[in-house]
C-alpha cells in the first residue's frame, strides 16, 4: 500500500490525533474541572491556565527528542538499515530523563520567581504554587512517554501510543472529579491540589504502560550498549536546534501569558480557556503532521521525492479539511466552549468577545503544525529553528507590542498569533517548495 493513499495516511494520523491529544486533555480536564468549584473558581483557573503554560513551555522545549527519534528511526527504516540504530532508543531514552532532571530542579526551588514574572500574585499565585509544586513531578515521566512514543512513531506505529493516551486520558478525568470535589465519607475534597494529584497519578500510570509496551510491542531490539551510538550526535544536534526554536516559540506564549495576567484575573482566565481550546486543535490536527513526519522521514531515506511530495500535498489537504470542521463547531458552539470551563460571568464576556479569533488562526494553524511536522520528519531542524526565531520576533512580538500600545487586550494577543502562525505557514512551503519539490525527476 503506498504511503500517500487515504487509508496509510489516516492509519497514521487517526491514532496519532487521539495520542497527540493526551497532554492537552490533562491540562484542559483540569481547567474545566477547577474553573467550576464553589470557591475562587476564577482564580483557580487562571493559576490552571498560568502552570498550564509554563509546563508546556518545558515540555515543547525538552519534548522536541520525540520527532528527532522518529525521525532517524523512520530514515534508517526507508534505508532498510534499521539494525544499525539499535542501541539509540535506550540511549535516546536516559537521555531525556537525564534533561528533565535537571530542568526540574532548577525550576522547582524557583517557582515563586518564575509565576511573578508571569504576572501571577496573592491568591492567584499560591494556587499556581500549590499545583505546579505536585504536578511538576510528572515531567519526568512526560518526557520518558514522549521518548516512547517517538520510537514507534519512526517505526510507523501509532497505535500503541493511542492506547496509552486513551487510557490516560479517561483516567485523569476520573480522578479530578474525585480529588478535586472529593467523595463523601471516603476522600476529601482537595482543590486545585486535587487536580495536580490527578495529573500525575495520570502520568505515572501512562509512562508504566508505555515501558510495558516499549519492551513487548516494539519491532525493533532494544540493545543495551554502554558505548555511545554514532547517531546520538545527530540526536543531539537536530534536538538543540529544536531546543532553541521551542525557546523562541514559548517566548510567544509565555508573553502572551504575561501580557493576559496583566490585564487581570478576568483576562488571564479567559486567556486560559482559549488557549487550551487552541491547543486541542493544535494537537488534534497534529495527527496530519504525525503522517507527514513519519513517512516523510522514510520517503526521504528511499530517496522517493515524488511520493514525498505528493504526501506533502495530501496530508496539508486532509489538514485544512479538519481545520474547517474546528472552525464549523467552534462556531456552533460558541457559547458552549466558554461553559465547559467556567460559569462566571465576567470570564464567559471576556472569552466570548475573543474566541472569534481562536476559530479564525485555524487555516494557518492547519500548515503550521502540518508542515511543521513533515519538516521534522525530513530533519530540517536547523531551518524550523531558523524560521521560528524570525516569525517570533519580527512577526509575533512586534505585532503583540503595537496591539497592547493600541490597547486590544485579548484579541491583540490574538492577532499576535495569528500573524506568528501565518509567518511560519509560508517560510515553511516557500522552503519545500524550494528545496524538495525541485528534486521530483532527479531520481
Amino acid at each position: 500500500m503506498p504511503f500517500t493513499s487515504f487509508k496509510s495516511i489516516h492509519k497514521i494520523a487517526i491514532p496519532a490525533i487521539i495520542a497527540g491529544i493526551a497532554e492537552p486533555v490533562l491540562s484542559s480536564t483540569d481547567a474545566a474541572i477547577v474553573g467550576k468549584i464553589p470557591i475562587n473558581p476564577k482564580e483557580a483557573l487562571a493559576a490552571v491556565g498560568i502552570v498550564s503554560a509554563f509546563l508546556s513551555m518545558l515540555i515543547w522545549i525538552l519534548g522536541q527528542t520525540r520527532s528527532v527519534i522518529s525521525s532517524i528511526i523512520s530514515q534508517y527504516l526507508g534505508a532498510n538499515k534499521l539494525k544499525e540504530i539499535e542501541s539509540l532508543p535506550l540511549q535516546a531514552i536516559v537521555l531525556n530523563i537525564l534533561l528533565s532532571i535537571i530542568v526540574l530542579g532548577s525550576t522547582y526551588f524557583f517557582a515563586d520567581t518564575i509565576f511573578q514574572w508571569l504576572k501571577a500574585k496573592d491568591i492567584v499565585l499560591q494556587y499556581s504554587l500549590d499545583y505546579y509544586n505536585i504536578r511538576v513531578w510528572g515531567f519526568p515521566f512526560t518526557l520518558f512517554i514522549f521518548a516512547v512514543f517517538g520510537i514507534f512513531r519512526g517505526l510507523q506505529n501509532t497505535f500503541w501510543p493511542m492506547v496509552v493516551a486513551m487510557v490516560g486520558a479517561s483516567l485523569n478525568i476520573i480522578l479530578d472529579f474525585a480529588f478535586v470535589y472529593g467523595i463523601e465519607g471516603y476522600l476529601p475534597a482537595m482543590h486545585i491540589k486535587g487536580a495536580a494529584w490527578a495529573s500525575l497519578i495520570s502520568q505515572i500510570v501512562m509512562a508504566l504502560m508505555a515501558l510495558v509496551l516499549l519492551i513487548t510491542k516494539a519491532k525493533i531490539h532494544l540493545k543495551i550498549d554502554f558505548k555511545i551510538h554514532p547517531e546520538i550526535s545527530r540526536l543531539v544536534s537536530m534536538s538543540g536546534n529544536l531546543f532553541l526554536r521551542a525557546l523562541s516559540l514559548n517566548v510567544a506564549l509565555l508573553m502572551a501569558v504575561r501580557h493576559a495576567t496583566n490585564l487581570g484575573d478576568t483576562y488571564i482566565a479567559a486567556h486560559a480557556i482559549a488557549i487550551n481550546i487552541w491547543l486541542f486543535t493544535a494537537f488534534f490536527i497534529d495527527g496530519y503532521a504525525s503522517a507527514g513526519n513519519i513517512y516523510g522521514g522514510r520517503l526521504k531515506g528511499a530517496k522517493d521525492y515524488k511520493q514525498l511530495s505528493i504526501l506533502v500535498k495530501k496530508v496539508t489537504q486532509y489538514g485544512l479539511f479538519v481545520g474547517v470542521i474546528l472552525m464549523l463547531l467552534g462556531t456552533l458552539f460558541y457559547k458552549e466552549a466558554g461553559e465547559m470551563f467556567t460559569n462566571n460571568k465576567e470570564v464567559l464576556e471576556a472569552f466570548y468577545a475573543m474566541f472569534f479569533m481562536v476559530i479564525l488562526v485555524q487555516p494557518a494553524n492547519v500548515i503550521a503544525f502540518v508542515l511543521d511536522g513533515v519538516f521534522k520528519g525530513l530533519g530540517e531542524m536547523k531551518y524550523l529553528r531558523n524560521l521560528l526565531f524570525l516569525s517570533t520576533f519580527l512577526g509575533f512580538l512586534p505585532t503583540l507590542f503595537i496591539s497592547q500600545y493600541m490597547g486590544w487586550g485579548l484579541i491583540g494577543i490574538w492577532v499576535a498569533f495569528a500573524v506568528w502562525l501565518t509567518f511560519r505557514s509560508i517560510g515553511m512551503y516557500l522552503q519545500f517548495r524550494k528545496k524538495y519539490q525541485f528534486r521530483v525527476n532527479e531520481f
